[in-house]
């Protein structure tokens, strides 16, 4: 009996021994191959593996061409490999630190759709004054009189050299007492509207893949990257936050346009006469302080980022100057990119701007981009363009 009872002991041992090294073994063979698929730079992480199921538009994951949807010849492609190649190299005289790789992007027509029939930020506040119905019997003479003009703009081309500034001014009042976050979640459903001039594609998911590629190419190569858009910052960070967007940056580095932010108590006093409750929330003021476009970026970069941009990147007279901020870098090796809008087939379009744009991309030394020419794709597929935005691409 106590020999069956030994017997029996010493096989629980024996099967015990088995079985933890089998976990072992698969523990080991677990670890192998998830750390295979970290291992490369190409595998998404869950949050863009998220965003680009959201947005089903195709983007090609090749780790020997992470610029695989521009075509071999296009300057950019070229130009930007032999760049990050050069100051990536830590024995090349180009080499720049991993904390000094800093790019700036304009985004509307730059990363993003910008005329369909408008800005973002203008359809977005077209949209709040004449259709919201919580809101639109609510929207001021002068919220009304801008929204006038925007539509005016969408359906004739005509130009108003104040809508800028008005429009800013327009936000700030007619999204009064939102908090951040409130703000952002009616940014996110405007996003998941339709595209009024695309079929298979919401507004949120406009996004130029081809420059998608040219954000998670400089990722991976340690560049910090920034959004610096004429757009109320707000309404950026909306849109970079919806789940539509297939772009991942952390929302400190979208930057743009200013309006106050006050504490929901604090009505009309003054910041430096007031103390923000632990009760409270910040809220949106109504006051809109800055147009961030021109020379208006430099600053905000050099306010906000510390640095000063080696690559820039943007499609309109208003980037120069953040493009002259990057090429007058004194330390770095810098370049600058504009993008020219001569696609008529798939996208909105217009040769006279396009035409201009690759001759002051000559004047200037920035490398020139055409959509037309230097893209496999712009939106992926399913994605088809039928037409009607060009108005306001006439004017702009």
């Amino acid at each position: 009996m106590e020999e069956d009872k030994k017997l029996v002991s010493s096989t629980w041992r024996v099967l015990a021994i088995v079985a933890l090294c089998a976990c072992a073994l698969l523990g080991v063979m677990f670890a192998s191959k998830s750390g295979a698929k970290q291992a490369g730079s190409t595998e998404p992480s869950a949050t863009t593996a998220s965003k680009s199921e959201s947005t089903k538009l195709e983007l090609v994951d090749d780790e020997d061409d992470p610029l695989s949807l521009w075509t071999n010849d296009a300057p950019l492609k070229k130009e930007l490999v032999s760049y990050v190649k050069s100051v990536t190299d830590e024995s090349s005289p180009d080499f720049i630190p991993v904390e000094d790789r800093v790019a700036t992007f304009d985004v509307d027509g730059t990363l993003l759709n910008e005329t369909d029939p408008n800005y973002f930020d203008y359809t977005l506040l077209v949209y709040r004054v004449t259709e919201d119905p919580e809101y639109k019997d609510k929207a001021s003479d002068f919220e009304k009189s801008v929204a006038a003009k925007i539509i005016d703009q969408n359906e004739n081309g005509t130009s108003y050299s104040e809508l800028p500034v008005e429009h800013g001014q327009a936000v700030a009042s007619a999204f009064k007492g939102m908090t951040v976050d409130e703000f952002y979640d009616y940014v996110h459903k405007f996003a998941e509207s339709d595209m009024p001039s695309y079929t298979g594609m919401k507004r949120g998911q406009s996004f130029y893949l081809p420059m998608v590629q040219v954000v998670q190419y400089l990722q991976a190569n340690g560049f910090d990257v920034y959004m610096m858009s004429g757009t109320d910052r707000l309404i950026m960070r909306g849109l970079f936050s919806s789940e539509l967007c297939p772009i991942d940056v952390p929302l400190n580095h979208v930057l743009g346009s200013d309006e106050s932010l006050v504490g929901s108590n604090q009505a009309d006093a003054d910041g430096l006469d007031y103390t923000f409750g632990q009760d409270e929330k910040l809220v949106l003021g109504g006051n809109f302080l800055m147009k961030t476009l021109k020379e208006n970026k430099c600053y905000i970069i050099q306010r906000e980022v510390a640095k000063q941009p080696v690559l820039s990147f943007g499609n309109s007279s208003g980037d120069f100057a953040m493009d002259n901020y990057a090429l007058s870098n004194p330390k770095y090796k810098s370049a600058a990119f504009q993008l020219c809008c001569d696609d008529l087939e798939r996208e909105n379009g217009n040769m006279d701007k396009a035409n201009k744009m690759a001759d002051e991309c000559k004047e200037f030394g920035y490398v020139p981009v055409s959509m037309k020419n230097d893209w496999t794709t712009i939106y992926g597929e399913g994605v088809t363009y039928t037409g009607g935005a060009q108005k306001v691409a006439e004017a702009a």
